[in-house]
């Protein structure tokens, strides 16, 4: 590496060292749980802060405010369907190894000029980077990956919303991130990264506790550690349902 490359990035670093040091991310949400039950159909959170400094706003870069909220993640088996014979089959399928559940972004700006490619590769901000997929054998692999995005994108699970995040005299910002209904249990993490020049100068995470609650959080615990009776309670649903919907029928037509 040149000394003139090498005298830039030193450079550069005492900037952003600067620009750390000088502004903090002060957050906060609408609400930190989210509760499912029967009648759930998804949720809007609100995320807004404000950004602490301890001296004048720098005149270098205008700020960008980059938030993303994660749902678990988990290996996730994706298949290609072909036609054959008239009918549709799964060919090969490759194992994703690590996906989240549900990623939404949110930019005060372009994604590519709120944040840098080598910044994305480094935190892992965009929905492709929030993706893990190595070591398969199959050829053309990444367009598997690539599918389980449209799907998930189409679904609504994943987003990636530019120009959504408010931001008044680089100072207060605020955006909001629609849930879908049907998001499974666990920790969300929600990060906020503030950018000058495509770069990381602060960042603040913190966790939304998605969980179900009521009936639905006593069926899920009797399915999982106590399925044979959680078998027979369905079995036993199941019939008075038919009973139920035969003796209707029989009032109906004898009527």
């Amino acid at each position: 590496m040149s000394p003139l490359r090498l005298l830039f990035l030193s450079l550069w670093s005492i900037v952003l060292a600067t620009y750390v040091s000088a502004e903090e991310v002060v957050l906060g949400l609408s609400q930190d749980r989210v509760a499912i039950t029967a009648t759930f159909d998804g949720s809007e959170i609100l995320i807004f802060g404000a950004v602490k400094r301890e001296t004048a706003i720098p005149t270098q870069a205008p700020l960008e405010v980059v938030v993303t909220v994660s749902g678990p993640s988990e290996p996730v088996m994706v298949r290609r369907k072909e036609r054959e014979l008239g009918i549709w089959i799964n060919t090969e399928g490759v194992v994703v190894d690590s996906a989240p559940s549900f990623y939404a972004v949110a930019t005060s700006a372009p994604f590519k000029e709120a944040l840098s490619d080598t910044e994305d590769l480094r935190h892992k901000v965009s929905i492709q980077r929030a993706i893990r997929s190595v070591g398969s054998t199959v050829e053309g692999s990444q367009a598997f990956t690539e599918s389980l995005m449209r799907i998930r994108e189409n679904k609504g699970f994943y987003t990636l919303q530019e120009n959504a995040v408010a931001l008044d005299e680089q100072t207060l910002f605020r955006t909001a991130l629609r849930m879908p209904a049907d998001l499974i249990e666990g920790k969300y993490q929600t990060r906020i990264f503030l950018t000058r020049a495509g770069q990381v100068v602060s960042q603040y995470e913190t966790v939304i506790e998605v969980n179900k609650v009521g009936m639905e959080r006593f069926l899920f615990n009797l399915s999982r550690e106590q399925p044979a009776i959680y078998g027979l309670l369905a079995l036993l649903i199941a019939a008075i349902s038919g009973w139920g919907a035969a003796a209707g029928f029989q009032l109906l037509r004898n009527s």
